[in-house]
């Protein structure tokens, strides 16, 4: 057998490749082509309901999966069935995703590829392309700090190149030395966009210099090519932690998805493509070489045709999924038994500043997988200076400043939970969340609902206005999230709350928002246990009762309505500070409103669309016999929050409160 051998202009240089492998390369890129043949029939049969077609690309799936370990994880996209292949799925459990049934990955949630599976180290994409690509960061970067010598493999196509996910996601793993495979599979179209109006550099490949970031073209319809340098590639990594840009020249067969079509694509291109099938030109090279003969070839292609039929017909055979309420209101959040940890140590006096410190240094204490990212965390110690020192203590490994990329870094606490870690991201303002809004509500929020996996992280939010500090650095953004099913969102407004709280939330698996009022950084104090303590999610704090009017609020609002009742003195409230807004205790609001007749909600935030609305909603459907007065809701200007302290003071709802009030109260 030659080292190197040619098949339709591909050369298949099979050097240090024995038969065993090299028939094993073939089943592996077989197979994968048989079952979207089949699964092309389904769905003209309407059996199965969308299709993403790999055809052409299936050396790039097959060689990549094949040349990792079964350990090291992969992120794979729309048309890499041969990832899943490789890593031997059960074929039944893949028909039955696509079908929706039971036994595949999602419960019937989400379909086609959108599923990841812990067990086969894969984690599959959504339709926001760009997110994965950060999540695989977050993964080597477990690997990394486990000492594991484990590559990570993402996929994306060359339209995905075009999104900031792939560019934050590049430069992280650059400036980290990050061991991350960036697998770009470059099939000349995003859709129907050809790649000249998709970039404008020779090759995708160049854009690793703009991030120190080494390199490769690889022939992706070429399966030894791409088993063998990937496999090298992969080994090096390994022993020489850093990421690799591959770029993988290959051309797409059938349309983005089946209804697309290929009529936007020249002809004389496709017959040019065809002739570099990487299937049938691998088993010509084969039959050639007399290392594949036709009766071989046949026994293999009836064996798995026979595996895929009687897979069929177990997902076939299933019946469909019977809805059941409590099962899907149940996992939208990883359980979580909250375990009291009560306070046994002297008081301090302390700043809300620094019981937001306190937390975090006893709770990497407490976790060594814990890690802390954020814009100028480490040295500096952060914009308020909340983790001076913690370098000192924990080193950079575990306190990482980040680039600036919002985004890229939510994802990376994506892939550290992923991988069995946990995270606290600091944004350095709440305002500057918006760049990293789409992973939060379509990848935290989503994953345990979608395939089981959680997002175990806290995303720090200091927020609020107050500080005289404009439109960009002074927003309250909780009602963002609140609408999300699969956020926690905690807003204390108390340092002894901000501390148990924040212990709660590092230790709760699920992702949650938790908001620090700027305003209160400093201004606040109040005596706080000096050890480690927990305090729950969903139950409010009742801190003043009356009987006159009950008045609900979160946050540094909590202390406007504290110093409206010292000049009210005659006015004899309940109030309630919320403390969590999602899980909301709404067994204490009701309780209270059904005692005083008259509820008052006071927010920081514009009132329309604001929580303020939901709990009056709450309040008049189940309260409304009890209630002696309309629901009022109090909050600032439908505005943005202006910079000018005579306009802030104006915006903000303070001193708006105290009329509504005692309006409320007489009426």
């Amino acid at each position: 057998m030659s080292d190197a051998s040619a098949s339709n202009n591909i050369i298949f240089n099979t050097n240090h490749l024995d038969t065993n492998t090299l028939l094993d390369l073939y089943k592996a890129i077989l197979k994968p082509r048989l079952i979207e043949e089949k699964m092309l029939v389904l769905l003209r049969q309407g059996k199965i309901s969308k299709w993403f077609s790999g055809i052409g690309q299936e050396a790039i799936a097959v060689g990549v999966t094949m040349a990792l370990f079964n350990e090291e994880y992969i992120l794979p996209m729309h048309r890499n069935l041969g990832v899943f292949t490789s890593r031997n799925i059960p074929l039944y459990r893949l028909f039955a995703q696509w079908q929706g049934k039971a036994s595949g990955f999602t419960k019937g949630r989400d379909r086609s590829f959108h599923f990841g599976a812990q067990e086969f180290k894969i984690v599959g994409m959504i339709s926001h392309l760009g997110p994965q690509l950060g999540v695989a960061d977050g993964i080597a970067l477990a690997s990394k700090l486990k000492n594991t010598y484990q590559v990570t493999a993402v996929f994306t196509g060359e339209g995905g190149t075009s999104e900031g996910d792939f560019h934050e996601a590049l430069n992280i793993a650059s400036v980290w030395e990050l061991p991350v495979l960036f697998c770009v599979e470059n099939n000349g179209y995003g859709l129907s966009t050809p790649t000249n109006e998709q970039y404008n550099c020779q090759h995708i490949a160049d854009k690793g210099i703009g991030y120190g970031m080494e390199s490769h073209i690889i022939d992706g319809n070429n399966i030894v090519e791409v088993y063998t340098k990937v496999r090298d590639i992969a080994m090096s990594v390994r022993n020489n932690h850093r990421p690799v840009l591959l770029e993988f020249k290959t051309f797409r067969m059938r349309g983005h998805e089946e209804a697309s079509g290929t009529k936007y694509v020249p002809q004389e291109l496709m017959d040019t493509w065809a002739q570099k099938d990487p299937v049938l030109t691998f088993e010509m090279f084969l039959k050639a070489q007399g290392i594949l003969t036709e009766n071989e070839d046949a026994l293999i292609k009836d064996t798995f045709l026979n595996e895929i039929n009687e897979d069929l017909n177990i997902a076939f055979a299933e019946e469909p999924i019977i809805p059941n309420e409590t099962i899907e209101l149940n996992d939208v959040y990883k359980s979580f038994e909250y375990q009291e940890i009560e306070n046994n140590s002297e008081l301090k006096e302390i700043r809300f500043i620094d019981a937001i410190s306190e937390s975090l240094k006893q709770s990497m204490e407490r976790y060594q997988d814990l890690i802390l990212m954020g814009q100028d965390i480490a040295e500096y110690g952060g914009a308020f200076k909340i983790t001076e020192g913690f370098v000192e203590q924990f080193g950079k490994e575990r306190v990482r400043n980040t680039p600036i990329c919002e985004s890229a870094i939510i994802e990376t606490g994506m892939g550290l939970s992923i991988a069995g870690m946990k995270s606290v991201v600091e944004l350095q303002f709440a305002d500057f969340v918006s760049s990293g809004f789409n992973p939060i509500v379509n990848y935290l929020a989503k994953s345990h609902y979608r395939w089981g996996q959680n997002a175990h992280m806290v995303l720090r939010m200091p927020c609020g206005g107050g500080v005289a500090a404009g439109p960009f650095h002074s927003q309250t953004n909780e009602a963002w999230f609140t609408k999300v099913p699969g956020l926690k969102v905690v807003y204390p407004a108390f340092p002894y709350d901000a501390k148990g709280l924040l212990n709660t939330a590092i230790n709760d698996p699920n992702p949650v928002l938790f908001f620090e009022h700027k305003g209160l950084y400093r201004s606040i104090r109040q005596e706080v246990p000096t050890d480690y303590y927990t305090l729950p999610f969903g139950k409010a704090s009742l801190i003043k009762e009356g009987s006159a009017v009950t008045i609900i609020s979160y946050g540094a609002a909590v202390h406007w309505v504290l110093e409206t009742l010292d000049n009210n003195t005659d006015i004899q409230a309940d109030v309630i500070d919320l403390r969590t807004l999602q899980p909301l205790d709404t067994e204490t609001i009701y309780t209270s409103v059904k005692k005083t007749g008259k509820a008052i909600i006071l927010h920081e935030d514009t009132l329309f669309g604001g929580i303020a609305s939901d709990i009056s909603a709450l309040i008049m459907e189940h309260c409304f016999e009890f209630l002696d007065a309309p629901v009022k809701r109090v909050g600032s200007l439908e505005t943005p929050i202006p910079f000018a302290s005579q306009l802030e003071a104006q915006y903000l709802p303070k001193n708006r409160f105290e009329t509504a009030l005692n309006d409320l109260v007489k009426y």
